[in-house]
């Protein structure tokens, strides 16, 4: 028997990989100016960096990013 078939590397996964990284590095620098110009303390701001990382990069645009990368389609 011959084996299965070998799927041919998809575009998506390294083209997605590049878009999370300049996403990541846009939302590190406005959040850090953001974040400074406000003049909160230290436990506050660590709770604004927290609360800015997890709403921001994975609910929204990471999720469909992630999906797109896996599918090819932006919705499920």
């Amino acid at each position: 028997m011959a084996p299965p078939p070998v799927p041919e590397p998809s575009w998506r996964k390294p083209a997605g990989m590049l878009l999370i990284l300049a996403i990541i590095a846009v939302w590190v620098i406005a959040v850090a100016t953001l974040v400074d110009g406000l003049g909160f303390g230290p436990l506050a701001q660590g709770l604004l960096y927290l609360a800015g990382g997890i709403a921001w990069l994975w609910l929204f645009p990471m999720r469909r990013l992630l999906a797109w990368m896996e599918t090819g389609r932006w919705r499920r």
